[in-house]
């Protein structure tokens, strides 16, 4: 076990090492450059394109057929997939490792990130294929279809289908777990059942189950959560001037240390604000293309736009809730560190109340990451072997569910957190290699905000 933690840490320290990093990162700034800063200068055109279509009825729900998902679906399902213990934990840790500059290059990683996730969804979409009446598609297919390299696609396929039974499953289990032991005194043999056969009854109602619960479950978390985080925030707001003045100087902070090193708070402040962006919004990752090609559109650009969307929603949006939250309260520099933190900064404000909603938090955002998951898992194992396997692998889902509700999963985490950044490495080299396929013709937005693209290059790269 030792030398496998051993080997483990060594390939961890390689897939999220700097160069990783600047590899996302760079692939984000290249798009963004690409697209003219679509996400930047036609933010409103975006948003009316996916937010604000849901409330004049045209995000896709009419008239949808059994085994395919509304653009609307689409999104919440790969938000829920984001959406978990990351921004909630995840925020706490990059504070606690660096500092609250680390807040500002979450924003950086979040902004180039809309770019590299609104290329995956434009990818994902082109080159989707229709199996059983149903789409397909996801890195695997893309990079195949437009790589011609179809063992790479099987290594991404592979990674991701095991994947899913760790990062996707057994380590949201054992935050649900914790947090209902944590916040309800619940044994974890006991959440565990519950856990997994909430699991079993959601994901063998299939795709039309899990977009069912996502789409709605979604919206009410982020609602709930933004409320709770606004009345903090509301409370404390002569602190905020003071949050956003400490994110921005700690960002830029390049004092020396005791030993010399000029510019170390600042680089760990880069370092934990962009890997901690990335594991929050999984842009770059290409979990969030599998579930965007399913969508019943025709337009890939316009589903690329509901990944920016996503990214928006979990990383400006809920990331910086959390994070002024925190600071606002002054526990920044508590010392305390994940759950603790973040379960301190809302009960000096909330009370008992506080705590409990942590916990509700992390079970609802951990169980929706974990059905989200599932999918994924399957489609990939789905594109190894056709339909052979599915109602096995769902079965083994479950149970893993409950196996990591009651285990001590530390080397899960980590050899789970290796498998994710394995999985990025084919899908930015797709990301790279198949860009001239994101190459607008013309970009006109009219009244109804609908993108004209290459209809010719649409062709030839296999549109549906």
């Amino acid at each position: 076990m030792g030398y496998l933690e051993k080997i483990n840490s060594l390939i961890n320290g390689i897939v999220w090492g700097p160069f990783m990093l600047c590899f996302l990162l760079g692939i984000g700034i290249f798009y963004t450059i690409k697209l003219k800063f679509f996400q930047v200068t036609h933010f409103r055109q975006w948003w009316n394109a996916t937010f604000m279509s849901i409330f004049k009825g045209s995000s896709g729900d009419k008239d949808k057929k059994s085994g395919r998902l509304s653009p609307f679906q689409a999104m919440a399902t790969a938000l829920a997939g984001a959406i978990g213990t990351g921004n909630i934990v995840g925020v706490a840790g990059a504070l606690t490792l660096g500092g609250a500059g680390a807040v500002f290059w979450m924003w950086v990683a979040a902004v180039f990130g809309m770019g590299t996730i609104f290329a995956e969804n434009v990818l994902g979409v082109k080159y989707r294929e229709k199996r059983n009446g149903n789409y397909v598609g996801g890195p695997m297919y893309y990079i195949e279809k437009g790589l011609k390299c179809k063992w790479a696609a099987v290594v991404f396929a592979v990674i991701c289908t095991v994947a899913a039974l760790g990062m996707g499953n057994m380590t949201q289990a054992n935050s649900v777990s914790g947090a209902l032991e944590g916040g309800f005194g619940i044994s974890p043999k006991i959440s565990g059942v519950i856990i997994a056969g909430a699991t079993a009854f959601v994901i063998f109602g299939g795709i039309d189950r899990i977009a069912a619960l996502t789409e709605k479950l979604v919206p009410l978390m982020a609602v709930l959560y933004t409320l709770a985080a606004l009345s903090i925030l509301i409370i404390n707001f002569r602190q905020i001037p003071y949050a956003f003045s400490k994110i921005i100087t700690e960002a830029f902070d390049i004092r020396c240390t005791a030993g010399g090193f000029m510019g170390y708070g600042m680089s760990r402040a880069i370092k934990y604000g962009i890997s901690r962006g990335v594991f929050s919004n999984e842009a770059g990752l290409g979990s969030s293309p599998i579930v965007h090609a399913a969508a019943e559109t025709d337009d890939p650009y316009r589903q690329g736009m509901w990944g920016m969307f996503q990214v928006f929603i979990d990383t400006i949006i809920l990331c910086t809730l959390m994070a002024l939250c925190i600071i606002t309260t002054g526990f920044d520099e508590s010392g305390l560190d994940g759950v603790a933190l973040s379960t301190a900064a809302f009960e000096s404000v909330l009370g008992f109340g506080g705590k409990i909603f942590i916990s509700v938090s992390i079970v609802l955002f951990a169980f929706a990451t974990l059905v989200s998951w599932c999918y994924y898992g399957e489609k990939s194992l789905e594109y190894l072997s056709g339909n052979k396997y599915i109602y096995l692998y769902r079965t083994i889902y479950a149970f893993a569910a409950y196996l990591g509700s009651v285990m001590s999963i530390s080397l899960v985490w980590e050899i789970s957190d290796t498998l994710n950044g394995l999985m990025a490495i084919p899908n930015l080299a797709a990301l790279i290699l198949l860009s001239k396929q994101i190459n607008y013709h013309e970009l006109k937005l009219d009244n109804k905000t609908k993108i004209v693209y290459n209809r010719e290059d649409s062709r030839d790269s296999g549109v549906n």
